[in-house]
């Protein structure tokens, strides 16, 4: 059977670069193909009626001509803008983090509803909630469950016993935690207090909860930071690019 030559789609912009005089290739994430990237002819042009539906992490309807090397834009009407991250830089270098997560964990060409739902529901979190990062915290339990990479939290990866609540180990490379009998198995994974181990189960469970709580501390917010980071850079084999220029904000005192 011939394939239909023009196609619609919902979509997220993740990534865009300038190609050419004129146009504009994007990354897009679909909840029907998964990832996929696309050409966008003339968007540059000052009177192109597409440019402004087409902004880095828009939620957009598009429709889309199947092409040789790269499927082409042909309409864009915008959906949700998530407007309240454009003008903030925190917020909006929180979802270039999420976007590049999306990029780098999203399969092209293959359906995953669920990661797509997940990307809306965080473009609307960063764009509304005063916990920035533990809705981050909660993007990145849930991908890491969505694609396959779900942390083992509640029982040794060693020898299976129950995790009691004391000083354990968060190992990257095994996968989640080992008791303080069985840190030898991993003589490189660092410790996991009590508080961030409870915060990181509950994010699995009971996300919802998790992000009403407003006191849950600093030290306990970059310990989780730092732990997740780990991990996801062990899975995907590099860092990314999004995490340094999060550090640099706080490391030169931008206020949130």
């Amino acid at each position: 059977m011939t394939r239909a030559r023009v196609y619609r789609t919902e979509a997220i912009v993740l990534k865009a670069y300038d190609y050419g005089e004129a146009d504009r290739i994007l990354t897009l994430y679909t909840p029907d193909q998964g990832k996929l990237r696309a050409i966008v002819k003339g968007v540059r042009r000052i009177k192109s009626r597409k440019a402004g539906h087409l902004d880095l992490f828009t939620r957009v309807t598009l429709l889309l001509a199947h092409g040789r090397h790269l499927d082409v834009v042909t309409q864009a009407e915008t959906i949700e803008s998530f407007r309240g991250m454009r003008n903030d830089l925190w917020r909006s270098s929180h979802a270039h983090y999420v976007a590049e997560l999306v990029d780098s964990f999203g399969a092209e060409q293959l359906a995953n509803s669920a990661l797509y739902g997940l990307t809306v529901t965080t473009m609307r979190r960063l764009a509304s909630s005063a916990q920035l990062d533990l809705v981050v915290r909660s993007f990145e339990i849930q991908l890491l469950t969505m694609t396959g990479y779900r942390p083992q939290l509640h029982r040794c990866l060693k020898c299976d016993s129950t995790i009691e609540p004391q000083v354990n180990h968060f190992s990257s490379s095994m996968g989640g935690i080992l008791c303080p009998d069985c840190a030898s198995a991993d003589v490189a994974a660092p410790a996991i207090s009590v508080n961030a181990l409870k915060v990181m189960r509950n994010l699995q469970t009971n996300e919802s909860a998790v992000l009403q709580v407003t006191d849950v501390s600093e030290t306990v917010q970059r310990e989780l930071e730092k732990r997740m980071q780990e991990y996801i850079v062990y899975r995907l084999e590099w860092r990314p690019r999004s995490i340094s220029f999060l550090d640099r904000l706080r490391a030169e005192g931008v206020p949130h």
